[in-house]
């Protein structure tokens, strides 16, 4: 039974109906300033966030009691009465909510799996934890794509087919608030990155439904040929993450959904596969996992990366990037807060891996600069998976590539000014030194990988300190200057 006596806090990322139980609930909204002036957001994930919490205002009426403060804490004292809030999706979020009078924390909303569910499947798996392993595990016990047969071979990539654009996102009269709001904080010193522009991405749970039905008729069918390429553009992908992370959607009626268009013939299994495992393999594991190791996650660092991000690079400044691979993904991030997850693994993170960077700082760029950016999901598939700096309890090999790899999988190698397969000289692709200089200085900790065993060996093979020097050398010389 709904306590209407208490106000429903429902926070910037659970927008949704389901973080909701009956249509006569008081809501609290908190905005502050004080998010946005810790750490520069991406220009857009500011405008994203603040039209999706004030347009909820909107569709709540009078229901809803929207309060603007300079802190949470600040805002809860001027309310002045008793408030609940849905498990917050974030360790500092929650440790606040824990010392604030008077608030209840209720149990977690927007995910299929229960974390006790959870905890008790990775307790037996000793520490081997392996998104493969739970996504049996939990397709299992919710009865998810039972009679759908397996998706068999990996199909060959094959570009994007024809499809309608998605449905427009139509800025208001609210968006056009928060512009000006931007402005003038911006003005008073609050500093963003990346450009700004119209919005792209939805702010409301209508919006994103339109754009779920869009994907699920018109670009599900071809999911299963468009994965796995850097050349890859939006319509290869859903692009759904930011409403899934925003709360706007809950993936369950999407996945259901996904099972049904499978079953009717609507797309093909494999289609259906590869977007149920994204969704509830891959996005229930990071969420679980964040949870499951707390805050020991975040101080890894098998690697001993200990190099800061270099300015450029956190201010996304494309203009000042040669390397053609990298300078056109840091531009679509500057350009639009997004990347696909190809080009972040192999071309964001792979950068930051051969280099040194630190796994945490990286996370947090993440986090700061794409509109889907989230504490839970960075921590995992950057600190675990793109900068292997958690003694691979998430991924078994680091997402290391050189500049032929980059080259076969789609980089727009023919135009730049660096040769794919060059490791030493003015020509040399930083991706092709920087793989090798990341080889000698880890050769120690990687022996065994059984995903590096070809380069690994090699190296051995053909020992030649010399060259070892001169690429290690050329590396440190390119330090932190953009390539």
């Amino acid at each position: 039974m709904v306590d209407m006596s208490r106000w429903r806090w429902l926070l910037a990322d659970q927008l949704g109906p389901h973080f909701l139980d009956d249509d006569a609930q008081r809501v609290l909204l908190v905005e502050t300033r004080s998010l946005f002036a810790h750490r520069p957001l991406h220009r857009q994930k500011a405008h994203l966030t603040l039209s999706a919490l004030r347009h909820r205002a909107a569709e709540l009426g009078d229901r809803a009691r929207l309060i603007r403060a300079d802190t949470f804490r600040e805002a809860l004292t001027a309310l002045g009465e008793p408030v609940e809030v849905v498990h917050p999706s974030s360790r500092a979020a929650l440790a606040f909510a824990r010392t604030v009078d008077g608030l209840t924390v209720l149990p977690p909303r927007g995910f299929v799996t229960d974390r006790a569910d959870f905890a008790a499947w990775a307790d037996r798996r000793r520490g081997q934890l392996r998104m493969a392993d739970f996504y049996r595990y939990a397709r299992g016990r919710h009865g998810v794509l039972r009679d759908l047969p397996a998706p068999g071979r990996r199909p060959r990539h094959r570009p994007p087919a024809e499809a309608p654009p998605p449905p427009p996102v139509v800025e208001d009269d609210i968006d056009a608030q928060v512009r000006r709001d931007l402005d003038r904080w911006q003005a008073e010193g609050i500093r963003f990155v990346g450009r700004d522009a119209p919005r792209r991405y939805p702010a409301t749970h209508a919006e994103a439904r339109a754009r779920l039905a869009h994907f699920l008729d018109h670009r599900l069918p071809a999911y299963a040929d468009t994965d796995g390429a850097l050349g890859d553009g939006l319509l290869a992908h859903s692009v759904l993450s930011s409403s899934f992370n925003l709360g706007l959607l809950h993936p369950e009626p999407a996945i259901r959904a996904a099972e049904r268009a499978g079953r009717t013939g609507a797309a093909p299994a494999a289609a259906v596969h590869r977007f149920v495992r994204g969704l509830f393999g891959w996005r229930e594991f990071l969420w679980q996992l964040y949870w499951y190791f707390e805050p020991r996650y975040r101080g890894t660092g098998w690697l001993g990366a200990t190099r800061p991000l270099p300015e450029w690079f956190d201010r996304l400044d494309a203009d000042a990037v040669e390397a053609r691979c990298l300078a056109d993904v840091l531009a679509g991030v500057r350009d639009t807060g997004w990347a696909h997850q190809t080009a972040r693994l192999t071309v964001l993170g792979n950068y930051g891996l051969q280099r040194g960077w630190r796994p945490a700082e990286l996370a947090d760029w993440f986090r700061r600069s794409f509109v889907d950016g989230t504490d839970w999901v960075m921590n995992a598939t950057v600190i675990g998976m793109s900068q292997y700096a958690d003694l691979a309890r998430i991924d078994t090999h680091p997402w290391a590539f050189d500049g032929a790899h980059l080259d076969r999988i789609g980089a727009p190698c023919g135009g730049c000014r660096y040769v794919p397969k060059e490791t030493l000289g003015d020509d040399a692709c930083p991706y092709t030194g920087g793989f090798e200089a990341f080889l000698h200085r880890n050769r120690e900790r990687l022996a065994g990988d059984p995903r590096l065993a070809t380069e690994l060996a090699e190296l051995a093979e053909h020992a030649d300190p010399q060259r070892r020097d001169a690429v290690l050398a050329q590396e440190e010389k390119r330090g932190d200057e953009a390539p």
